[in-house]
């Protein structure tokens, strides 16, 4: 598909195709060709009025000079406005205070799950447009690798006939990719805001840290659904979300340890721009220019979807692991945290499960943004494994999984829950006399302690 004429960079009374004479010149062109009567309302740019070549005048602005691989200003203004279009008041005192509440009992029953302390040092009610702001500096962190790859290699993979060709246009082309990368991510932010419940919704620490947040429009909307009152239901979450907080502040290193995945995802991130070329056309070739879904379809995922190499499947892989044995960990610490205490948590735990395992719209229109999965699949499986090593050993042995990068379960131990450490069981325990006179023979240099001997204070069976 080409736009009229026999200058397919020129429109008729508009402003010539800056990217005539490089292989993203059929790219604009062709979407220009494809409306020459105006973008279709709400595509990007588009109310109506604005002709094809008027579309990379709007392109164009995003390609305004800013910090990094991204424009966040554009990225932003697309995601509030994404935010806009449904209701979105702001948090008032009383949910405020229902939420410090709501944590601050939900951290005291945590004191009997886990070895861990609290990790929360304030709380917050947050409205959609919050979390926008507030997660922003984590999500810079996330998205930043990727986009900054993609730029770079597009511009730099170019065939040598085609910077030839292109000249100074080759540092346009990195600017266009980063302004629609910036109406991709804008587009996926504005859709998970409608979405994420709580500020570690996702498994991910996206908020500051010891920082306990809920996103009450959308946990009211979540309550709707459910045969539960709301406060048991932003009892559950602030659960939920204290216990994300009491691993993400006492596993210094997991936080890295997730954002580093990504990391090594953008590092071996390979584009190639006449792939891109050719995939774009295909895709023009069957829009239908009065279908606004399949418009957008084009810019909203697929467009960077280079296939993944092998160090890619690999980081993903990490991440997804690392995902679900966080929510498998919180699943299960909340599960004995509520047991025997809140009757609706069991409803409550199936409805999140199910929630986060088939996954809403938004995150699966992220993941094909950036290539980042978000779900993690195997919850369930982590949540049976840590459970299980706490039945057979106790809540330090459990706990104590986390002191290590490479004592994780892997992804072969979740295809086997119940076998992890299979033949850890609970430490047995020492009288005062049997302690002081192991500690005695360690201190005088005799070797390392012995075994204590089994005694009739000694249970043989592990404890729970």
């Amino acid at each position: 598909m080409s736009n009229d004429g026999d200058n397919p960079g020129q429109d008729d009374g508009a402003q010539p195709n800056p990217f005539k004479g490089t292989p993203f010149e059929q790219i604009f062109g062709a979407l220009g060709g494809a409306f020459p009567g105006g973008m279709p309302a709400g595509f990007p740019g588009g109310a109506g009025g604005l002709g094809g070549m008027d579309f990379l005048a709007q392109l164009q602005s995003l390609m305004q000079p800013h910090d990094g691989p991204l424009n966040w200003n554009a990225a932003n203004d697309i995601a509030r406005k994404a935010v806009a279009a449904e209701p979105d008041p702001s948090p008032g005192q009383r949910d405020g205070d229902r939420v410090s509440d709501a944590v601050r009992l939900a951290d005291h029953w945590l004191d009997t799950a886990t070895q861990f302390p609290s990790g929360v040092s304030t709380t917050a009610a947050w409205s959609r447009a919050e979390w926008l702001v507030e997660t922003q500096p984590v999500w810079k962190v996330l998205v930043e690798p990727v986009a900054a790859k993609s730029v770079t290699s597009l511009s730099s993979g170019l065939p040598e006939e085609m910077k030839a060709a292109a000249g100074p246009l080759v540092g346009i082309i990195g600017q266009a990719v980063g302004g629609m990368l910036a109406m991709q991510i804008g587009q996926g932010l504005g859709a998970l805001a409608g979405e994420v419940l709580t500020a570690s919704d996702i498994g991910l620490p996206l908020g500051a840290p010891g920082k306990a947040a809920l996103v009450t429009s959308n946990v009211r909307a979540f309550a709707e659904g459910l045969d539960v009152s709301e406060d048991d239901v932003i009892l559950y979450l602030a659960l939920r979300e204290a216990a994300h907080q009491r691993l993400f502040a006492h596993v210094p290193w997991l936080r890295e340890h997730l954002l580093g995945a990504v990391t090594d995802y953008a590092r071996g991130l390979e584009i190639n721009a006449q792939q891109i070329q050719d995939r774009v056309q295909e895709q023009l070739s069957g829009i239908d220019p009065t279908n606004l879904e399949s418009v957008q379809g084009l810019l909203e995922g697929g467009l960077f979807d280079p296939p993944q190499t092998a160090a890619q499947t690999a980081a993903l892989s990490r991440l997804e692991i690392a995902l679900a044995l966080v929510e498998g960990w919180v699943d299960e610490v909340v599960g004995q945290a509520t047991h025997e205490r809140m009757p609706a948590a069991t409803k409550l735990r199936e409805a999140v499960r199910r929630r986060r395992a088939a996954g809403g719209p938004a995150e699966q229109t992220f993941a094909a943004l950036v290539g980042l999965e978000l779900r993690p699949r195997r919850l369930r499986d982590a949540s049976t494994l840590w459970g299980g090593l706490r039945t057979r050993a106790g809540e330090e042995a459990r706990d104590g999984v986390w002191m290590h990068p490479d004592l994780l379960p892997t992804a072969a131990d979740l295809d086997d829950p119940l076998s992890f450490r299979a033949e850890a069981t609970a430490p047995e325990e020492l009288s005062e006399d049997d302690f002081d006179a192991e500690l005695r023979k360690l201190l005088e240099g005799d070797g390392p302690a012995p075994e204590a001997p089994e005694s009739p204070e000694t249970p043989d069976s592990p404890t729970e």
